[in-house]
């Protein structure tokens, strides 16, 4: 195979390396960290810890250069660089403290938050009032990062969670309720890739990667937290974890429990209209109470058999097994004139269970000269039931009735995912070589049973339906970096076949495709001086329809409501332009283009002979984005941290109008987006921090609507005591109740709006206490594969 195919040479002698960790009055710092770090890519080679004493040691360490240094509680050494021939004692290595009191956990000093490298963005929330938010809010709150309609988005394209490089492979609903129960100080930084590299799935767009921090020190630890939040309805939830490690073994387990009533409040005005202008005005007032209770269980379990071989179980298991939606619409019907003609009122119940279940298993083996070898197996089995039943009546003006129509429907769900994937890295000289290859392979099998309640239970064929789905995807990669004095280049090429058949029983027809596809990246670097440097990437990517949309069923709110499957939907391909300035490292500036291709897009259309408000999901006929970001952050005192974005943007698609005699119809939109978020220390002994925060979107793209503009800030407190064995935290958002924005569709002869007001303005309050050797760094993470986030997803 070519990814063995490199000799590792003979054996090489190992050495020793020992010293001390000291503070900057000679003392000695007990159980302080020591890390042995390659000069290469300052990657972790070994880790330590020091014993009671401050001494450290650190055996099997081949020849060569590294970096070594030593943290305590957020205070790290100068970076040592040594030259491995020997065994070597150093002596000392020296962590200042004068401006932190160990005992006290006390940081007085500003922290940089936002770090530009050449690839990604990295916010930094360790040690900040952030980091007491959900991992969820967390990453609402990430530069670049836009929240719309509880999707997160980057440059108007959906961002897929990675936790630790590895995918989160959960449907958008889903990934919102792990990550609202995943501990945001659990987190060190959020890494934003709008370009994503060739070892990333070639599907995806852009990346945001959760940095968890590994272990070094042995013993136990654990917490329980809860956090309560008061919005339109009381919340809360419950969770625990614990972690123990030994000299071979960590171990993670964990647990939180979060029921949930949530209340969305929807207003839509529909304009039906012929040739002579406006015949009717639907003006509806929709409001939905959802109810359930979501267990979260993770295990997380790594084995190391020695300094070259370990392997790593993380499974997880997201249960709900009762889910209520309660849906009531009262809607208004005017004629052209204004006059009212009718109304009507429905109530729709939708009871559901739904289970996500999931195991991944990685073997690692690090070659003694240079180089490892990993081995990864994926399983996710997905299942989903869910009853729905419909009522509507009309009335006339006078409130005498006229009609009602009912129905009910039966739908059930089955996914089976499963993923095996090698990868492969090595140096060549001063050349860094990755190269990889990986199968998948998913089988989706969906059923809708429609039935007419009018008059009894009439199962209705047509509203009925079996689809069966299975996809295989055989990918390799390849990618090549390395590093001159001002330059530095990666580049790297993804290759991709994919297969793929959907049968719908009730149509008696079978799609299928086949396809291959090549998938280049490319970073340059150039750094002119300490104070200027540019960079320059390019991606090709691909982003596969969601199980869901493929399948051919009618989804109804009511009988004028609904949103239509589409099984012909293709994949789609897109090419990604980056160019980055970077000056004094404080100041950065972005220009990017994207053409979207034939970008997959839910588009809203209105039928004015039928009078009927449908969703469907379809490729655009072309799409392209282009804009500017600015990035800017500083320390303004020691104990006040400025961080600002701005983003001015252009956004466009062109699509079928489906209801205006199938013309194209283009959209388009000129946007500006700005965040200012202020980083506070508030108490001499830093334990009180603040964080205030103001963003601002003066309108967004979404398919064929444009979003109205929309203003955010937020404001929380986060205080540490008992020697941060407790903290606690206070979040409130949406202070100004301008959140959201209304969703407008006005061409040709559509003409349709809504506000969707979900409880964005909330105070929550939330408790941690922490518990045996708390100053430990857990190996929490999540399992991540991309195969996942397109199951279904509902809300």
């Amino acid at each position: 195979m070519v990814f063995l195919g490199v000799s590792q040479g003979v054996l090489s002698q190992t050495y020793t390396l020992s010293g001390e960790v000291k503070d900057d009055t000679a003392a000695a710092i007990p159980f302080a960290s020591v890390f042995l770090l390659a000069t290469t890519d300052s990657t972790l080679v070994k880790g330590t810890s020091a014993d009671e004493n401050g001494f450290f040691a650190i055996d099997g360490i081949t020849e060569g250069l590294y970096f070594l240094k030593a943290s305590y509680i957020g205070q790290t050494s100068e970076n040592l660089t040594l030259d491995i021939i020997k065994d070597v004692k150093i002596g000392a290595l020296m962590i200042a403290q004068s401006s932190q009191v160990l005992d006290e956990v006390v940081v007085t000093a500003g922290r940089p938050v936002v770090e530009r490298k050449v690839d990604r963005l990295v916010f930094n929330v360790e040690n900040t009032v952030l980091s007491q938010s959900s991992s969820w809010e967390i990453l609402q709150q990430t530069p670049g990062v836009i929240s719309m309609q509880d999707e997160l988005q980057i440059r108007n394209q959906a961002a897929t969670i990675y936790i630790n490089d590895r995918k989160v492979q959960l449907s958008s609903e889903e990934v919102r309720n792990l990550l609202e129960n995943y501990q945001g100080e659990n987190i060190k930084s959020i890494e934003v890739l709008s370009n994503p590299p060739a070892r990333y799935d070639a599907e995806g767009g852009p990346v945001l990667n959760i940095v968890t921090s590994n272990n070094i020190s042995l013993g136990y630890k654990g917490n329980i937290n809860t956090r309560y939040t008061q919005g339109v309805f009381a919340k809360y939830n419950i969770g625990t974890s614990h972690f123990y490690k030994t000299e071979k073994l960590n171990l993670n387990a964990s647990y939180s429990f979060a029921p949930r009533k949530v209340f969305k409040d929807v207003e839509s005005i529909t304009n039906f209209n012929d040739d002579t202008g406006i015949f009717s005005r639907w003006e509806t007032d929709f409001d939905q109470t959802n109810r359930f209770e979501t267990h979260n269980i993770g295990l997380v379990l790594d084995y190391t058999f020695d300094d070259r071989n370990e392997l790593s179980l993380t499974s997880n298991a997201q249960l709900s097994p009762e889910r209520t939606y309660d849906y009531f619409q009262d809607t208004r019907i005017e004629n052209g004139q204004g006059t009212l003609d009718s109304t009507f009122t429905t109530a729709s119940f939708l009871d559901e269970t739904k289970n996500n279940i999931s195991a991944d298993l990685t073997f690692k083996h690090t070659f003694e000269e240079k180089g490892s070898l990993t081995l990864n197996g994926h399983y996710t089995h997905f299942d989903l039931q869910r009853s729905q039943e419909v009522n509507s009546d009309y009335f006339l003006p006078s409130g005498d009735f006229i009609r009602d129509f009912d129905f009910f429907t039966n739908a059930r769900q089955d996914i089976e995912i499963g993923t095996a994937q090698l990868d492969y890295s090595t140096l060549f000289g001063t050349v860094s070589f990755e190269s990889g290859i990986k199968a998948s392979f998913i089988d989706s099998q969906s059923k809708l049973d429609f039935f007419d309640l009018n008059n009894g239970q009439v199962p209705v064929a047509e509203l009925s339906d079996d689809y069966l789905y299975d996809e295989q995807v055989y990918a390799g990669y390849f990618s090549l970096s390395k590093d001159w004095e001002k330059w530095s280049l990666k580049a790297g090429l993804r290759a991709e076949q994919t297969e793929s058949s959907g049968n719908s029983v009730a149509l008696s027809t079978i799609n299928e495709l086949s396809y291959f596809e090549l998938f280049p990246t490319l970073y340059v670097l150039h750094n002119v001086n300490e104070n200027h440097s540019f960079a320059f990437d390019y991606s090709r990517k691909l982003t596969r329809p969601r199980y869901e949309d493929l399948n051919p069923f009618r989804t109804f709110v009511n009988e004028n409501l609904f949103f239509d499957g589409n099984p012909n939907l293709l994949p789609n391909f897109s090419n990604n332009f980056n160019l980055n300035y970077t000056l004094k490292q404080e100041f950065f500036f972005d220009f990017y283009y994207r053409d979207n291709g034939n970008y997959i897009s839910t588009l809203t259309f209105q039928n004015n002979e039928n009078q009927t408000l449908r969703d469907v999901t379809q490729n655009v006929l072309e799409s392209t984005s282009y804009g500017f970001d600015f990035n800017y952050g500083k320390s303004i005192t020691n104990n006040w941290y400025l961080y600002s974005y701005i983003s001015i943007f252009h956004e466009d698609e062109t699509f079928l109008a489906l209801e205006s005699n199938n013309v194209p119809a283009r959209n388009e939109f000129d946007g500006f987006y700005a965040d200012l978020t202020n980083y506070l220390t508030l108490s001499k002994d830093g334990t009180l921090k603040g964080e205030l925060g103001l963003t601002y979107l003066s309108g967004f793209l979404q398919g064929s609507s444009i979003q109205a503009e929309t203003t955010n800030l937020t404001f929380g407190l986060r205080k540490s005591f008992w020697k941060r064995r407790a903290l606690v935290s206070l979040a409130v958002n949406d202070i100004l109740g301008k959140a959201n924005g209304r969703v407008t569709s006005k061409y040709l002869n559509q003409d349709n709006n809504f506000l969707a007001i979900p409880e964005t303005q909330y105070v929550r309050f939330g408790f941690t206490y922490n518990f045996g050797n708390y100053r430990l760094e857990d190996n929490d993470r999540e399992i991540d594969k991309i195969e996942r986030e397109r199951l279904s997803s509902e809300e």
